[in-house]
């Protein structure tokens, strides 16, 4: 038989690997497992990462592409094997992460014969994949695998799904490959209009009181430099979105900080003050905007995006700077003056003042007998790990607390759920981070509530010994809803305690070393040990219950309404 006459599951792992994957997270089933078989011949050039729950596969593919930069990929099978990854897609679709999500299918000839495990996977996934196509021939399978590469890592990137019939998988075929590099009506990076860059400079090189909002367009599109040079060359105070962040190092002079809900007190009220604001790869989302009806009113704002549907889709500009952030930001920096707004730029000091003594102040550095606060733990941990880490979060106190207080001095260095707001994301999404970035630190932030969702993943970190922090933030409540209750629900505590295991007795039963801690002089010891451990350490740290998340701007109210504590 010719060489290169294989079957169909051959040709799918020899496309993966033509392709650049070096790494697939999945779990086997009855409708992929000539997939599984044909993958044991090919284990020495893919590894395969086995999750305890095809959720938890998404997720750590997240995880993987987020801090690679690669496209992540998931095997898994039919029916609920399917159904199981719908969540950590939809996530990787709102926070336009790259990954390719395989499933098995029964045999094309039971298709709509309701047969054992049978789903539409594809009419399921559509609205939340960038594509989504089924295999029914082999001779189907290097072209569209290519081609789901392709759409999932360009332009804006997102999830694509291949749903992959039996018999495709066990047919033969006349394998050739070719890679996908152009589909007719897809632009992915569209060309910049030379009109609205000269436009652009012209505003920002008029403005008094510029104010840049960075968002992950910024990271995706590897256009950290770019946006440094683009803010020194006109001396721009800027600020992030969540995952936006680690765009800029936390020390980086003009990085004012983090916008939005629970973001830092000066991003918040400069952006209602600013006379130009500047949008790069951001989405205006609605917990970063607040009341869009009260929302930077007085300034003009140019919106950097590579992505043209969310230009004006919620907030109205001035003027649209369509394409790659990594191509448009240096032809706007090329037209700029050279500029310094020395009294600009240091107005945010009062709001940095205010803000820590009202909040950051009590939360690190908490007086009398107070329990441990969530704050000062993810500020000791990220100055023992000296701001080199990444940081993975959960959903939650814990998310807000870990992005508020954790340090960082390299891009790529923020995995967290954003647009979805996933709890159970960040256990495995830590798993795909550490096999993304094997020689980084990974320090993973969770609460009681989001860990129990994902808990079993713990088996992934035993079997394949990965060495990762776990924080646990216990403060024995579904903490953010919570502090909703109190602030907004009269205290109507309902349905949001929780008794909760002992999770370092569980984390040994997973071969994982850990430690409790609940008293303040033990705390400094308690992470000296976990960093100085080998392999998996879970810390559990046990805070106040009813802790805050603060400063906070209350949803539907205007960005400047912030609260900064109990009244």
């Amino acid at each position: 038989m010719d060489k290169n006459v294989i079957t169909g599951s051959e040709a799918l792992l020899r496309t993966l690997i033509a392709e650049g994957v070096d790494t697939i997270f999945g779990y086997p089933g009855g409708q992929v497992i000539p997939l599984y078989d044909c993958l044991y011949d090919y284990s020495d050039r893919l590894k395969h990462i086995l999750a305890r729950h095809e959720q938890g596969a998404t997720h750590a593919a997240q995880g993987y592409a987020r801090v690679s930069g690669k496209t992540g990929v998931v095997l898994v099978t039919s029916g609920p094997g399917a159904t199981n990854t719908i969540t950590g897609i939809a996530d990787a679709m709102m926070d336009s992460t790259p990954i390719v999500v395989i499933s098995g299918q029964v045999p094309s000839p039971l298709l709509g014969s309701d047969a054992f495990q049978e789903i539409d996977v594809i009419g399921i996934a559509q609205p939340i994949t960038k594509w989504a196509y089924q295999i029914r021939k082999p001779e189907e399978i290097a072209w569209a695998v290519s081609r789901a590469f392709y759409i999932a890592s360009t332009g804006r990137p997102g999830p694509v799904v291949i749903d992959f019939a039996k018999d495709a998988q066990i047919g033969l075929v006349d394998y050739v490959y070719e890679k996908v590099s152009r589909i007719r009506s897809y632009q992915p990076v569209p060309e910049a209009d030379a009109e609205q860059i000269k436009t652009a400079a012209r505003l920002i090189n008029e403005a008094e009181k510029p104010f840049a909002l960075v968002g992950q367009g910024v990271i995706l599109g590897g256009a950290e430099k770019e946006l440094l040079a683009f803010l020194e060359k006109a001396d721009i105070p800027a600020a992030a979105t969540m995952l936006g962040l680690s765009a800029m190092p936390s020390d980086y002079r003009l990085n004012k900080g983090m916008l939005g809900m629970h973001g830092n007190v000066g991003p918040n009220r400069k952006t209602n003050d600013c006379d130009v604001l500047i949008a790069i790869g951001m989405r205006f989302d609605d917990r970063v905007t607040g009341n869009l009806q009260a929302y930077a009113r007085q300034a003009k704002i140019i919106h950097f995006d590579i992505d043209l549907s969310e230009i004006g889709k919620n907030v109205p500009v001035d003027v649209s700077v369509w394409g790659d952030a990594k191509e448009t930001l240096p032809a706007v920096t090329r037209l700029l003056n050279p500029a310094t707004h020395t009294e600009w730029t240091g107005s945010f000091a009062a709001d940095e003042q205010e803000e820590y003594e009202k909040v950051v102040e009590k939360e690190i550095h908490p007086e009398g007998n107070r329990p441990l606060q969530m704050g000062e733990v993810v500020r000791k941990v990220s100055d023992a790990a000296e701001s080199d880490a990444i940081l993975v979060t959960d959903v939650g106190q814990n998310q807000m607390m870990a992005v508020r207080y954790f340090r960082y001095n390299h891009t790529r260095s923020v995995v967290t759920s954003g647009g979805l707001g996933t709890m159970g994301f960040g256990l495995p999404a830590a798993i795909g981070a550490k096999e993304g970035a094997p020689d980084r630190i990974v320090c993973l932030f969770t609460g009681d509530g989001g860990l129990q969702m994902t808990l079993q993943e713990l088996g992934t970190i035993m079997q394949e010994k990965l060495d990762i922090k776990i924080i646990v933030l216990n403060n024995n409540y579904l903490g953010m809803v919570r502090q909703w209750q109190e602030l907004f629900f009269d205290k109507r505590y309902s349905a949001t305690t929780m008794a909760n295991p002992d999770f370092a007795a569980i984390a040994r039963a997973y071969g994982i070393r850990s430690r409790k801690v609940a008293k303040r002089e033990e705390l400094d010891e308690a992470i000296a040990e976990m960093f100085n451990s080998s392999g998996a350490f879970m810390l559990v740290a046990e805070v106040e219950t009813h802790g805050m998340v603060y400063p906070m701007v209350p949803a539907g109210a205007a960005i400047t309404h912030i609260i900064m504590g109990k009244s």
